[in-house]
């Protein structure tokens, strides 16, 4: 399925799980923990656990042309269903590079959370504000690497 033609639920998902793959654990962790205000987590069954294996990444030369395998990376992955007696048990998904199995986990249950009608106001709790530190974070990196740019120029002499 393609960008354009995703529905807007399944383009809201896939921008949490985004912010999700990006935050790390102990902020994760924290972030949730508030969101919850303290609850403690639904039970869950697990489809499966966070597991640690490796992906290969691939380039393209010059950004647009031919794709080559530029190399591996570690990613763990994990899926889990909640249980749930209202008849509705949401999928959470979690994937991410690194070999952090707790921050797997933490992510697949909020996802599998931010799922159900009685948790749309996670949304606000949890995924804006992480998004709006991640963004801040990419502001300063993109701010600090503009500060070291070198431009070049040649001069012409007289003929």
């Amino acid at each position: 399925m393609s960008a354009s033609s995703a529905s807007p639920s399944s383009a809201m998902r896939r921008a949490w799980m985004a912010v999700l793959a990006h935050t790390p654990r102990a902020e994760l962790e924290a972030a949730l923990s508030h969101a919850l205000e303290g609850a403690r987590p639904p039970e869950f069954d697990w489809l499966r656990p966070p597991e640690t294996g490796l992906a290969m990444v691939r380039g393209r030369v010059g950004g647009s042309g031919d794709a080559f395998n530029l190399g591996e990376a570690t990613v763990t992955r994990a899926t889990l269903r909640l249980r749930n007696e209202g008849g509705v048990t949401p999928v959470g998904v979690a994937c991410h590079l690194g070999r952090d199995r707790r921050r797997a986990e933490l992510a697949a249950l909020a996802d599998a959370l931010l799922q159900l009608p009685e948790h749309a106001h996670l949304h606000g709790r949890l995924i804006e504000p992480l998004a709006a530190q991640l963004a801040a974070q990419r502001a300063a990196r993109r701010q600090e690497a503009a500060s070291t740019r070198v431009e070049f120029f040649t001069m012409v002499r007289g003929d």
